[in-house]
């Protein structure tokens, strides 16, 4: 059986920073365009860019290789630099001796890309990347949707 390759785009959003959040990926396979989004009540952008990688990579329901495009220095970095040998040799500890934020993610991510084959790359955000705006669409609508939903309920009171 040959290995699906996948292209993945992600993207996070945050309203305030802390504030509601949002983050979506898009998923290609052959000529398959598979959307996803979501939303946090209270979160950082940090975090958005994080989940919106572990729900696209939980989404392959096989070992796949997967070409993931993110605009997030943060979380290609991390991957491309190794960042994750040192945090766990440090015993999560970043190079100022403080704990690493965002711990639950970054562990769930390397027992993704442990599953998965997969390729960090580092897009420009906001420079007309169709896949990458369509994210960063994605994730702001996720926000957009969540507070509306929450005005109307608080308006039905």
């Amino acid at each position: 059986m040959t290995t699906k390759k996948v292209i993945i785009f992600t993207d996070g959003a945050c309203s305030g920073n802390p504030g509601p959040g949002g983050w979506a990926a898009v998923l290609k396979y052959g000529q398959h365009v598979r959307e996803i989004s979501g939303f946090e009540q209270e979160t950082t952008n940090q975090r958005m860019e994080l989940i919106a990688a572990v729900e696209a990579l939980s989404a392959l329901r096989e070992p796949c290789y997967a070409d993931l495009y993110s605009d997030s220095a943060y979380l290609i970095n991390a991957f491309e630099q190794n960042w994750f040998l040192r945090w766990k040799k440090n015993g999560w500890l970043n190079a100022k001796k403080k704990p690493v934020e965002n711990r639950d993610l970054w562990i769930r991510l390397l027992e993704l890309a442990s599953i998965h084959q997969v390729k960090w790359i580092k897009v420009k955000g906001h420079s007309g990347n169709p896949d990458n705006e369509r994210c960063d669409e994605l994730a702001r609508k996720a926000i957009t949707n969540a507070v509306d939903r929450k005005e109307e309920r608080n308006n039905k009171y």
